[in-house]
């Protein structure tokens, strides 16, 4: 797959400082294929984004589409980009908040489920999120993202 030809996302990694330690919001991924799975399941809130759509603003947009909530506002710490397996290109940000959760109202996709039925259902992008300690973190989240925890540590220490 060319370079031209790789799909992007953007996304922000929200982190708080907890009495166990540094946490991250993860979002676990939605829909009936990543029900009944947890490691590798969760994200980095993110979304696709169009080469003319600038990362930072795709990051901010797609956290409200992801998650229902205002972006926070705060400095951004630069967490580089990441390769998944599927070949899309992931770009993200850190930034430290702690929002209130109990407003968290996720975007939605559809699909057709069960496969080759004809019925067209509509799932949440993030059935939910938690804050999670790093090790934890690491342990759940899709696999390249775990450089941004890598990352995200390094900036904090």
């Amino acid at each position: 797959m060319t370079e031209r030809a790789r799909k992007r996302s953007a996304g922000l990694l929200l982190f708080r400082h907890a009495d166990e330690g540094l946490e991250v919001l993860l979002g676990h991924m939605g829909g009936p294929l990543w029900a009944k799975k947890d490691a590798g399941a969760w994200t980095v809130p993110k979304g696709e984004y169009e080469p003319d759509e600038p990362a930072w603003e795709a990051a901010r947009r797609e956290f409200q589409e992801e998650l229902g909530l205002v972006p926070p506002d705060g400095k951004a710490v630069p967490l580089g980009e990441v390769a998944q397996k599927n070949g899309k290109i992931v770009t993200a940000w850190a930034v430290e908040a702690d929002p209130d959760l109990s407003s968290f109202r996720p975007g939605t996709f559809t699909m057709e489920w069960p496969p080759r039925s004809g019925r067209v259902r509509e799932f949440p992008e993030l059935d939910r999120v938690e804050w999670l300690g790093l090790e934890r973190a690491r342990a759940l989240v899709i696999t390249a993202q775990t450089a941004f925890l890598d990352r995200l540590a390094e900036h904090s220490a």
